[in-house]
């Protein structure tokens, strides 16, 4: 029974073709609208490393200058100076530990066919990798030996390792970059697990794709790269290398790993320990709390998910309504002119529960091929962002909640919009609804 007033009501809605589709495509823009909306809001919202963020800490100490400072202000810089990360570096605190910060310069490839071209990447240890599980197509991580003689080794993004070598396993190469020569080690696979890994980490673009290469960070100091982070100087507006060291410049970023969540507790008492010591030496001069944050609050910190991304998803969710506002309209107006149609199926036997049903599995009906073209919709609108941004490739893929929710109510509205004149209709006698006609 179920299968015949589901044909019948799809070909009810053969009648007037027009009305039909203008009814579907409304309901199938405003799902895509709202589900592609909020899928990309969710997932860059969303935990990037759920297993282990509560272990990921960044720690911040305020090496501020003191003029115009007041007790309560603000710290000036969310990174830290070169002399706070070495000092973390050799700490031995957590499992690991990784200081960040991003590079650039010419890449002089071993082809003659092209040219010498600029590519930014990250300096870093090589606890990163461990740290943050990036994947390897070829070869591995530097070690920890390589960290301590500040040895020339480079791992190559995949996409960088294709345009150099093409298809062929680059490890063992040799490639100029920044005018000194890296010995190739490893090139890491796609990785990019959620875009907001950009923000995550410091560097010069969109964490793990667009960060072309990896250098150890000891590498990147000796050789004095220059550095694509943030970089706040009061005392001098372009210092030299040595400068840049020796002062307390904010321009790099740093990562503890901790056994365990409980270990944050004894991250905060080192932290606290040692911003006193460097007080004492007259290093750290602002009184300002020493601060940790996770995965997490850290991304919360940096606001990666702006104001303006949530309004955009009110938005949606408001243009979703407005559509299935207009589609209730359209359906009260197709049902209500049916009166006949209902006395006629009446008079000839028909109850009043199966007219219902009849006209029920026909408002449905209209809900799914909204729903349905709906979904074909936001897969195409994701799979374009995916193709046309490195940094939002991961959200071709979708929010399954957010999708049965808002193909949920495109089927509800639908069948509310088709019960109220049904009902109606349903209400008056067959004589009396035949004799109006």
């Amino acid at each position: 029974m179920l299968q015949y007033y589901f044909l019948l009501g799809v070909r009810n809605l053969r009648r007037n073709p027009a009305l039909t589709a203008l009814m579907v495509l409304i309901l199938a823009v405003g799902v895509a609208a709202s589900v592609s909306t909020l899928t990309i809001l969710h997932v860059m919202s969303g935990n990037p490393i759920p297993h282990k963020s509560e272990r990921l800490l960044v720690p911040m100490v305020d090496n501020g200058p003191t003029e115009g400072y007041a007790p309560g202000d603000e710290r000036h810089d969310d990174q830290l100076s070169y002399r706070d990360a070495a000092n973390f570096l050799a700490s031995k605190v957590g499992d690991r530990r990784t200081a960040i910060y991003g590079v650039g310069g010419a890449v002089e490839p071993v082809r003659k066919d092209m040219s010498v071209f600029n590519a930014g990447g990250l300096a870093l240890s090589h606890d990163f990798f461990a740290m943050f599980e990036v994947p390897f197509l070829h070869g591995q991580p530097w070690s920890a030996k390589d960290d301590a003689a500040g040895a020339d080794v480079v791992v190559l993004s995949r996409k960088l390792a294709e345009k150099l070598y093409g298809d062929s396993n680059p490890v063992g190469q040799r490639l100029v970059m920044m005018g000194f020569p890296y010995q190739v080690v490893g090139v890491a696979d796609t990785w990019n697990p959620v875009p907001r890994y950009h923000r995550v980490i410091g560097g010069s673009g969109a964490f793990g794709d667009a960060d072309e290469y990896f250098i150890p960070f000891s590498s990147a100091i000796r050789h004095e790269a220059s550095n694509n982070g943030s970089m706040n100087c009061s005392k001098q507006r372009d210092p030299g290398f040595q400068a840049l060291l020796d002062s307390e410049c904010t321009w790099i970023q740093f990562w503890f790993e901790m056994h365990e969540a409980g270990g944050r507790a004894d991250l905060q008492n080192y932290l606290d320990a040692y911003a006193a010591e460097q007080r004492k030496l007259g290093r750290l001069k602002r009184a300002a709390p020493n601060m940790i944050y996770n995965v997490m609050e850290w991304l919360e910190q940096q606001k990666v998910v702006g104001n303006d991304s949530r309004v955009s998803a009110w938005l949606a969710f408001g243009f979703l309504l407005l559509c299935l506002v207009n589609t209730i309209g359209l359906l009260l107006a197709k049902f209500s002119v049916r009166a006949a149609e209902v006395g006629i199926r009446r008079a000839l036997g028909a109850s009043r529960r199966e007219v219902f049903n009849q006209f029920l599995i026909e408002s449905a009906v209209v809900g799914l091929a909204g729903g349905v073209l709906g979904l074909l919709f936001s897969l195409g609108a994701l799979a374009l962002i995916g193709q046309t941004s490195d940094r939002l490739q991961v959200v071709a893929h979708m929010d399954w909640p957010m999708l049965f929710t808002t193909f949920a109510m495109a089927v509800g509205a639908a069948i509310l919009a088709g019960l109220l004149p049904t009902w109606r209709a349903c209400q008056i006698t067959p004589a009396m609804q035949l004799k109006s006609q």
